[in-house]
């Protein structure tokens, strides 16, 4: 039988395991939070920086003349986009503020007009535990607008890094590999060329996607004569950048705001126009853009994005894919081929 002061010794044992197994998963968690952002600075440093070489390989000038003339095209770029739309998206944005909840009420009046709404009313079936009421869905409207906010706080964090690690790429690099066994060095640098090139082939493809649904998105609903077009199609176009999940989330306001203002016909015609992008997209795009650039198996990247995002949030749901390509670089080139000696997979 134990004695009392064994008793205490076990239990504090216990007790203290726990607590650093708590510290360990918190410290993990911090950690992968900051490469989380570390890799969102890659992102952009790395295909500026592509751009930059390539016109030092092409022309002649400088690499510091391309990187900075690279980045002045961007930059002017973004500001002339924001100049040009930033007055109308900016009273849709607005309008659509207001007008979504007043959506979502109507579509719930509409369905308690319907046979099989009058028979949930019955069984006492409650609207607020599906969609909420006025008061929750203005919660969470303010919780997305908070996480938005959140994540244009880090974004100024992520483009001092993003320039930093464009400007010294050597350095950053030199150092990474140092950490490396001498007799691996050579394979390091292979490695890490690999996935830069993986990378900027990824975000090459992101872009071109988006630029495709943003844009027939907008003139689609422009041409059925749907308010807000611009902000929706530039909505839809962004959150394509985030693969399979994206698409789903950028219909949503459209339909509601068809449904109210159109009627179910509207609503109909609406999601047929999102379909028909994205089968376009998905079949027409996508296919010659990975064919050119990188393929990355489609169940693999939902399977990515749902285990990263529930661990981490929106920030890792939406760089859940260049994570796994990250990984499959990995995998091939350092077991695949290094270890089990398959030489004929290519990454």
């Amino acid at each position: 039988m134990l004695s009392k002061t064994n008793f205490t010794q076990r239990v504090l044992i216990v007790v203290s395991i726990t607590l650093l197994a708590l510290l360990v998963m918190a410290g993990a968690g911090l950690a992968f939070s900051v490469l989380l952002r570390v890799l969102a600075a890659l992102l952009i440093a790395l295909p500026l920086r592509a751009v930059g070489d390539w016109l030092h390989r092409r022309t002649g000038m400088s690499t510091g003349l391309g990187l900075a003339l690279t980045t002045l095209v961007v930059v002017a770029s973004l500001a002339a986009m924001s100049w040009l739309f930033s007055a109308r998206i900016g009273e849709q944005v607005q309008n659509l503020q207001v007008q979504l909840p007043i959506a979502v009420q109507d579509v719930q009046a509409r369905i308690e007009e319907t046979e099989w709404g009058k028979w949930l009313a019955r069984e006492n079936f409650s609207y607020t535990k599906v969609v909420g009421g006025s008061s929750e869905w203005m919660s969470r409207a303010t919780g997305v607008v908070s996480t938005s906010l959140s994540i244009v706080a880090d974004g100024y964090v992520i483009t001092f890094l993003a320039v930093f690690l464009m400007l010294q790429p050597k350095t950053y690099r030199a150092g990474l590999v140092m950490l490396v066994p001498t007799a691996g060095r050579k394979r390091a640098h292979e490695v890490l060329d690999c996935i830069s090139s993986t990378l900027v082939k990824w975000v090459l493809g992101r872009l071109v996607s988006m630029l495709f649904v943003g844009v027939f998105t907008w003139l689609g609903l422009t041409l059925m004569g749907m308010q807000m077009g611009a902000v929706l199609g530039l909505f839809a176009g962004l959150v394509t950048f985030i693969p399979n999940i994206g698409p789903i989330v950028s219909m949503v306001p459209a339909v509601l705001l068809a449904f109210v203002y159109g009627g179910p016909q509207q609503a109909l015609y609406v999601i047929g126009l999102y379909l028909v992008v994205q089968t376009l997209e998905s079949a027409a795009v996508s296919p010659v853009v990975q064919q050119r650039l990188i393929q990355m198996p489609p169940a693999l990247i939902l399977i990515g994005q749902l285990i990263i995002g529930a661990f981490t949030g929106l920030l890792g749901l939406t760089l859940a894919t260049p994570i796994i390509a990250i990984i499959i670089v990995v995998v091939k080139m350092l077991y695949v081929q290094d270890v089990l000696g398959d030489e004929e997979v290519k990454v």
